[in-house]
């Protein structure tokens, strides 16, 4: 075999090792591991922070919650007569499981035409503008994961109504995401 094609199978070996940011980062109990794994991810929370003003471990634990960290993350799929594939349960994509509609509203508000929901600096804004909105209607403080989680489950109208109130399921994750967000902010602590 000739030296440059066998340098150019090298190569091409190695590039379909890499992989890029598709696989979640290890050890996703520890702020600290995710971010020295994912420099990006610490430069897009830092920017949401402070554009938005929502704190870095609010956007974590929020994104764990809907996505594990997973760019690709999408909803399961519906079954009719439990076999015949019908689709997804919902549009919810990416990091932040953003909806279509929801994703258009916040590319046409802030002017993001080409944000992409499995890129975590477009993924990490979108969740600062939404939690935002949150805390102008319905005065949700942005360091209130709970509620801003909540809030970001059910829409801003449903939170509103109070539809998560008969939702034991939903409170009791909701009362999950601020004990991760309480865990991640004491690790950040410790970490920059």
């Amino acid at each position: 075999m000739s030296r440059p094609l066998s340098a150019l199978i090298i190569v091409l070996l190695l590039a379909s090792c890499g992989g890029g940011y598709k696989a979640p980062p290890r050890n996703l109990d520890n702020a600290c591991s995710i971010l020295a794994q994912r420099p990006k991810y610490k430069r897009a929370f830092r920017a949401t922070q402070r554009k938005w003003g929502v704190p870095v471990h609010v956007q974590m634990a929020v994104i764990y919650q809907e996505s594990k960290f997973r760019s690709d993350a999408r909803t399961p799929h519906r079954y009719a007569l439990g076999v015949i594939p019908m689709g997804r349960v919902s549009s919810a994509y990416g990091y932040s499981q953003a909806l279509d509609g929801t994703w258009d509203e916040y590319k046409d508000a802030v002017g993001r035409r080409r944000a992409k929901r499995d890129d975590m600096r477009d993924a990490a804004d979108f969740m600062g503008w939404y939690m935002t909105r949150s805390y102008e209607r319905n005065g949700i403080a942005l360091t209130d994961a709970r509620n801003q989680y909540l809030a970001y489950h059910e829409g801003h109208t449903g939170y509103s109504r109070g539809s998560h109130r008969s939702k034991s399921w939903l409170l009791r994750v909701a009362s999950q995401v601020e004990q991760r967000a309480n865990t991640y902010s004491a690790q950040l602590r410790g970490c920059d």
